[in-house]
């Protein structure tokens, strides 16, 4: 098992689960948790048995909501979430980006948060998918293709990130770590603190 430090201002976890870890392949249980998002769980299931290697479009907004960046953005959000955050809840690639699995209410909060950070052209800011919205999710059986799971569902109730956690993650993937002292070759009293009210 890894064990994860949490970062400061990075929110701690609510159970261990989220620091052992990633999964590589769906589970049973995990491939259950992906359909219950779906209005037929049980036609879902029954689609994926006859073709494990196909993606499948699902519904966000009650068993998940997906935060959608760049990739190159998203590759340094998971690292930064598994190295110094809490971890993450599934993840995937598809056709170029990264999709990070979050709770529901994500993609209706992560956007009010960017606008309190006063978030400006410096970078795009994420797609956030919640209720009303769907994605395509990569194929259960890993296949050669542009959707594959880099962080694969294991469990029936995985933990998955809210607002708060991919704010942080983001923030620090575009910015870097932001230090009040400064460093070596910049004075200590020299600070931005243009971004807090």
């Amino acid at each position: 098992m890894t064990t994860l430090t949490t970062a400061a201002g990075c929110p701690a976890l609510d159970g261990p689960d989220a620091r052992t870890a990633p999964a590589t392949q769906v589970t049973a249980q995990g491939a259950a948790w992906l359909a219950s998002a779906s209005a037929h769980p049980g036609e879902t299931l029954a689609a994926w048995e006859a073709r494990p290697a196909s993606p499948a479009a699902l519904p966000c907004g009650t068993a998940f909501d997906v935060v959608n960046v760049p990739l190159v953005l998203g590759r340094r959000m998971l690292d930064l979430l598994w190295e110094r955050g809490p971890g993450s809840g599934p993840a995937a690639v598809h056709r170029g980006r990264m999709l990070l699995f979050a709770a529901p209410g994500t993609a209706q909060r992560l956007p009010a948060l960017l606008a309190w950070e006063e978030w400006g052209p410096a970078a795009p800011a994420p797609l956030c998918h919640g209720h009303g919205d769907a994605v395509t999710v990569p194929p259960l059986a890993a296949a050669p293709g542009p959707s594959r799971w880099l962080v694969a569902p294991d469990t029936r109730l995985p933990w998955l990130p809210g607002p708060d956690s991919l704010l942080w993650a983001f923030l620090h993937a575009v910015r870097g770590p932001v230090s009040i002292f400064g460093s070596a070759e910049t004075p200590a009293n020299v600070y931005d603190v243009s971004r807090r009210r």
